[in-house]
C-alpha cells in the first residue's frame, strides 16, 4: 500500500482500523488548518497527538501477544478518543473551529468511543 489508501479488502477485515485511521488522517488535516488559519500551536498539537493515538493503539491491539494485551490497548486507545472528544469541544467552544467542523468531527470521535467501548466489553466478556 505505497499509497496510503486503503483497500476494500481491509475495510471488510477491520472496519474498526479504517475508522480511527481515517479519524487520524482527519486529525492531520484539522492540525494543518490551526496552525496555517488559525496561528493555533497549543490546542492543535494536543488534538494532533491523541487523534493519531487511537489508530496507533488500535493497531497494536491488532497484533496483541494476548487477550488482556488485547483489551489494554483497545483501553489506551478509548482514553486517546476521550480526550480528544475533550480537545474538539474545546476547540469549537473557543471558535477555533466551525460548529459544523466540530460536529462533524465529535460524531466521528463519538462513534469511535462507542465502538471502542463495545470492543472491550465483549473481550473481557470473552476473557471470563
Amino acid at each position: 500500500m505505497d499509497s496510503g489508501q486503503w483497500t476494500m479488502k481491509e475495510e471488510v477485515e477491520n472496519p474498526l482500523a479504517t475508522k480511527t485511521y481515517l479519524f487520524a488522517r482527519r486529525s492531520v488535516r484539522l492540525y494543518r488548518h490551526l496552525v496555517a488559519e488559525q496561528r493555533e500551536f497549543v490546542l492543535s498539537k494536543q488534538v494532533l497527538r491523541c487523534g493519531t493515538s487511537i489508530g496507533a493503539n488500535v493497531a497494536e491491539a491488532n497484533q496483541a501477544q494476548s487477550r488482556p494485551d488485547f483489551i489494554s490497548k483497545l483501553s489506551i486507545a478509548l482514553k486517546e478518543a476521550v480526550e480528544t472528544e475533550y480537545w474538539l469541544r474545546l476547540l469549537r467552544d473557543e471558535q477555533f473551529i466551525t460548529p459544523a467542523l466540530a460536529e462533524s468531527l465529535l460524531a466521528d470521535c463519538r462513534e469511535l468511543i462507542r465502538i471502542l467501548t463495545a470492543s472491550i466489553n465483549t473481550a473481557k466478556r470473552r476473557a471470563s
